[in-house]
């Protein structure tokens, strides 16, 4: 008799695409501007594509541009289930957590990974890393230590401080419950880990970043990740 085969619990990702992106200056939601070739938030699709592990791959965009998504995933190997986000950061990741719940409660998806598409220079290695000590310790995010900080007489704060970056990841169940309870209470936060760390009493372990990691949010952003492309 041949032993059924145990279904491993894979870590979802989730691209954030569904802001406006006025700053950098553009007529257009700037993760769609091109950047070697290709728009800015096809190199975060693409390196979650490429990192073992990582299914269903969720791309948050605003409706008004779909045409323009679906150029982007035109160009990709691997299916891209599409969410319309909300009327904030925080709503456009509630859509996408709700749109991976039944899989969350069925044990098909254990860790969810969300991730700002303005940041396109993500690897493959950092990801699977955020997701390894995820799944470890409950939840995580990579950041940089922020040595260039000081206050206003010139002296360095105490304790470390880091500056965030994506992708954030945590585990599937009690990310959605704690997305559900900030909608309940009314409560923005920042960033995913700032919700987590309010609703939840799970760790979010830090992991060393990447200096390219870099979001595009000036035009100055996007000379900046061409030249880190090319090199």
């Amino acid at each position: 008799m041949v032993p059924e085969e145990i279904a491993v619990p894979s870590a979802a990702a989730v691209v954030l695409a569904s802001g406006a992106g006025t700053r950098v200056g553009a007529g257009v939601n700037k993760v769609y501007l091109p950047l070697a070739g290709r728009p800015v938030v096809w190199w975060s699709l693409d390196a979650f594509a490429r990192t073992p592990g990582i299914a269903p791959l969720v791309f948050v965009i605003r409706p008004q541009d779909r045409g323009l998504a679906d150029d982007v995933l035109a160009s990709l190997d691997v299916p891209v289930e599409i969410v319309h986000g909300g009327a904030s950061r925080q709503e456009s990741e509630l859509n996408a957590l709700r749109h991976l719940a039944a899989r969350a409660e069925a044990g098909e998806v254990d860790t969810v990974l969300v991730h700002d598409g303005a940041r396109p220079l993500v690897t493959p290695p950092l990801i699977t890393e955020v997701t390894r000590v995820a799944r470890e310790h409950g939840g995580a995010m990579p950041g940089l230590q922020a040595d260039d900080i000081v206050t206003a007489e010139g002296a360095r704060p105490a304790g470390r401080l880091v500056r965030a970056q994506t992708p954030q990841a945590f585990r599937a169940a009690p990310l959605l419950a704690a997305y559900e309870e900030a909608a309940r209470e009314g409560f923005a936060g920042t960033d995913t880990a700032s919700v987590m760390e309010r609703f939840s009493a799970l760790p979010v372990h830090w992991v060393p970043g990447a200096p390219e990691n870099i979001k595009v949010t000036y035009p100055h952003d996007l000379l900046v990740a061409a030249q880190i492309l090319a090199g």
